[in-house]
């Protein structure tokens, strides 16, 4: 995996960097602000971007949307200790893969990592549900959002958004179904398209706005 850090305090991203390092992942760069993370996103191409959000000359979530419109494949998590929900809300609808607090714990921190750099969502039960609440409400719907139905997917795809939202990356979920990860993705594309989404991390709060799964 290959991974870029993005934070205006040196000590934390020597810190992050080293704990990454001694679990086998590669930290192809660093930027301290968000200019230079969009210069070094579209020159590397990591996996995933890992990003503050509060940041001198240009923040994160300026840079979120630049690198996203230019490069949008490239996974982007919000690495931060902002618990405020406009910027939450802001990331997540900006394509963010998943909104990561700095005092989360290191077992939790890895595992969402990964799902970020597999295609799935880096979203918390906690986080997950705030973004749910969001999604839900009305004044902050689009008229394409508002008609929205999960009876336009198929029980394939319906399947798909289950296991995605619950942090499966492609492979596992084409295990999982016995399909391929080609398939995975074409149903992906499909969801997206059907339910007006950006990402997994806003598939995740659909699902459970429709009750397609539980989290506890």
């Amino acid at each position: 995996m290959n991974v870029m850090l993005v934070d205006d305090h040196p000590l934390f991203m020597e810190g992050l960097h080293n704990l990454l390092t001694a679990r086998g992942i590669n930290v192809v760069g660093t930027a301290r602000n968000g200019r230079e993370a969009v210069q070094q996103a579209l020159q590397l191409h990591p996996d995933v971007v890992l990003m503050d959000i509060q940041m001198p000359d240009c923040d994160g979530l300026y840079a979120l949307h630049c690198i996203k419109e230019q490069a949008p494949a490239i996974n982007v998590v919000m690495l931060t200790m902002s618990t405020e929900d406009e910027h939450l809300f802001e990331a997540i609808k900006g394509g963010a893969a998943g909104y990561i607090l700095k005092d989360l714990n290191t077992d939790t921190f890895f595992e969402l990592l990964t799902n970020a750099a597999n295609g799935g969502a880096a979203l918390t039960p906690a986080m997950a549900a705030r973004v749910m609440a969001e999604f839900a409400n009305p004044r902050h719907q689009t008229p394409a959002a508002e008609t929205t139905d999960p009876d336009e997917l198929t029980e394939r795809q319906v399947e798909v958004l289950q296991l995605m939202a619950r942090g499966y990356p492609n492979k596992e979920i084409a295990e999982e179904l016995f399909i391929t990860e080609r398939t995975v993705k074409y149903h992906t594309r499909e969801i997206l398209q059907k339910l007006h989404l950006r990402n997994r991390a806003q598939a995740v709060a659909y699902a459970m706005s429709e009750g397609l799964i539980v989290v506890s």
